[in-house]
């Protein structure tokens, strides 16, 4: 569990491929974080390597912009050592992609001895779906995106909220 905090400088988004779901999350994370007049930078990235450079998904890409979302130039990527360097906190989709960024930051060899970027579940602030994955989309059909949306603009509002009550 995260310890509550002021909202963090930077959020990673991640995934399993970075073309579903946590391209889905960066924009809608982006719009919300705008309009409540915060300052944060925010990107995406997946645990796998198989579509480094990919436009997301086109189910993704069509399904966000019929929520006003436009995500047609992110561009995947594969999350790196930097990042948890780079972020303040990474917010994994899933329970198994926050399994595969612990290891991951388990492994890092941090001479530096700065703060490595805190890892907690994308649903973990929201009383809502607490605690859940946001089950990937990517066999699925039409609602399965749908249910990526709102799942993302749910936590989202949460994590903003708990910020803003700090």
């Amino acid at each position: 569990m995260l310890v509550k905090a002021s909202a963090p400088s930077s959020v990673l988004l991640v995934c399993l491929g970075n073309i579903c779901r946590s391209p889905t999350a960066e924009e809608i994370f982006r719009q919300q974080i705008a309009i409540a007049g915060l300052s944060i930078k925010v990107d995406s990235a997946g645990t796998g390597d198989w579509n480094i450079g990919n436009a997301p998904d086109v189910r993704s890409q069509r399904h966000a912009k019929g929520h006003g979302y436009n995500i047609s130039k992110l561009v995947a990527r594969q999350i790196n050592a930097d990042d948890f360097r780079e972020f303040d906190l990474i917010l994994a989709m899933d329970a198994q992609n926050l399994a595969d960024l612990q290891a991951l930051k388990d492994s890092i060899n941090n001479t530096s001895q700065a703060p490595l970027a805190k890892l907690a579940l994308f649903s973990e602030e929201d009383p809502t779906y607490g605690g859940d994955d946001v089950p990937d989309p990517y066999k699925g059909d039409g609602d399965d995106f749908e249910d990526v949306i709102e799942r993302v603009e749910s936590s989202a509002k949460a994590w903003i909220e708990s910020w803003k009550a700090m």
